[in-house]
């Protein structure tokens, strides 16, 4: 769905290039494919191969990096983010990639995810007289690397990897390479891709498409993949543990042309449209997803239940994901800014609403009554994943139950609350089932956090909301 314009805030997008004379101009394109991962604000560093230059601002990538702006940008390699604030907030110091001077060089950093201890280790370090420039849990890890008392910065970089807890996606950019890691658990995505003799990475592959790179691999839990102008290498930092790829990525956040460990967006999503029809009958005359996310499980419901699938709800595309933006009174007014029910397809009709998700509830209410008033004569809600009932602590913005409806409320109390005639959640095994993940262990390798209240990592109790158990 629109994310409750949403309760659900996304994860972060990063981009990076080496060894093209034009890389400023790819991550410009790689990021604009990643702008539904944030909108809040977007950065850019490039290197020349003697100096780092950075453009950085809060606003979309369209906004910042103007033909002025890309004039600065030039250089053999360049790493690039778009954001919404977690741990940290808004402002523009906390705008990414973070970038570092010291006497012997630069160094920036580009973080997709959320740290766990960030909190324990900022009061350690700032113990030892570390002082922090921005509220971000990203420029933890730039404090523990220059700590770090190893000549050769890579072996800095693995013990300041060893260090850090959570869920993260790094790019680490300096004057003469290009350095990406990920979490030992893989919770964020990332791929490598290249374009003719140059290397790409990004969050989603929909980023390399764009460019015309070719997706080589992902990168895999715990490793630590070195780029520079004698080509790549990779080393484990740490031994992988159990793959937790965060699910919300297959339900909702990653483009639907995106693929995530070999498994297409779009399909695993059509298929939880399908489990979801096999799972509950309803008899109606009309199948219709909220724009965009919950298209694709629409589809697959619509087929699996032999209901057609309509158009009945429009989305206005010249407006913004308005979600992100931080006052819930622009969350409530992007509902009718951002959606419309058609009128000559639901009227008179029984209605299968397909969403993705339910978070405050607030969304889902104002559509069902926007159906309804429509002329809809019933609105059943089918929701493409099980209740939200648990916080993330990993880099969505739900990090208490009282935001979550599902933890409060049973499902015929949401269904009430919603309005709808009826309120049918996907199954946790039927998502399992959907999304195809060959993975042997017993969550086949997702993290299903927020719907079992079992967490791949520990959550460090500086994490908690102070009045937050879990």
């Amino acid at each position: 769905m629109l994310a409750e314009i949403r309760g659900l805030n996304e994860e972060c997008g990063i981009f990076g290039v080496w060894g093209h004379p034009e890389a400023a101009q790819l991550t410009y394109y790689g990021l604009h494919s990643l702008q539904h991962r944030g909108q809040e604000g977007t950065g850019m560093v490039v290197t020349d191969g003697e100096n780092l230059k950075t453009v950085k601002g809060e606003g979309l990538v369209s906004e910042i990096f103007t033909s002025e702006a890309m004039e600065q940008l030039s250089g053999k390699a360049a790493i690039g983010h778009v954001r919404y604030a977690t741990a940290g907030g808004s402002g523009y110091e906390n705008v990414q990639p973070l970038q570092f001077n010291f006497q012997t060089g630069s160094l920036a950093l580009a973080h997709n995810g959320n740290l766990v201890n960030a909190t324990a280790l900022k009061h350690q370090l700032e113990a030892q007289g570390s002082i922090f420039q921005t509220s971000s849990d990203t420029e933890v890890l730039a404090h523990l690397i220059r700590r770090a008392g190893f000549p050769q910065l890579k072996d800095q970089v693995k013990n300041a990897l060893s260090m850090i807890k959570g869920a993260y996606a790094f790019l680490i950019l300096t004057e003469n390479e290009l350095m990406v890691a990920l979490d030992p658990n893989g919770m964020r995505p990332l791929s490598i891709g290249m374009l003719g003799g140059s290397y790409v990475v990004a969050s989603e592959t929909c980023a390399l498409d764009i460019i015309g790179a070719e997706f080589v691999r992902d990168v895999t839990a715990g490793e630590l993949v070195i780029i520079n102008d004698e080509g790549i290498r990779s080393e484990l930092y740490a031994l992988p543990s159990n793959q937790a790829m965060c699910t919300m990525e297959y339900v909702y956040f990653s483009r639907p042309d995106s693929n995530i460990l070999g498994i297409n967006v779009h399909t695993a999503r059509k298929n939880m449209g399908k489990k979801l029809a096999q799972e509950v009958q309803i008899e109606a005359d009309v199948v219709t997803g909220v724009p965009d996310s919950s298209i694709s499980a629409a589809i697959g419901y619509a087929e699996a239940s032999g209901i057609p699938y309509e158009m009945g709800l429009i989305k206005n595309k010249y407006v913004g994901r308005t979600f992100i933006q931080p006052s819930q009174s622009l969350r409530e007014q992007g509902v009718k800014m951002k959606l419309s029910a058609v009128r000559g397809v639901v009227e008179g009709k029984r209605v299968v609403m397909v969403d993705d998700s339910i978070v405050r509830g607030t969304t889902s209410r104002r559509i069902v009554r926007m159906l309804k008033q429509a002329g809809a004569t019933e609105v059943h809600v089918v929701i493409s994943s099980p209740p939200i009932k648990n916080p993330c602590f990993y880099g969505i913005d739900t990090s208490t139950k009282e935001e979550l409806m599902a933890a409060s409320h049973s499902v015929e109390e949401m269904r009430e609350e919603i309005g709808a005639d009826t309120l049918t959640f996907l199954s946790v095994e039927g998502m399992l089932e959907a999304i195809g993940n060959q993975s042997t262990d017993e969550n086949c390798g997702q993290c299903l956090a927020c719907f079992t209240g079992k967490y791949p990592t520990e959550i460090y109790p500086s994490t908690i909301h102070p009045y937050e158990k879990v």
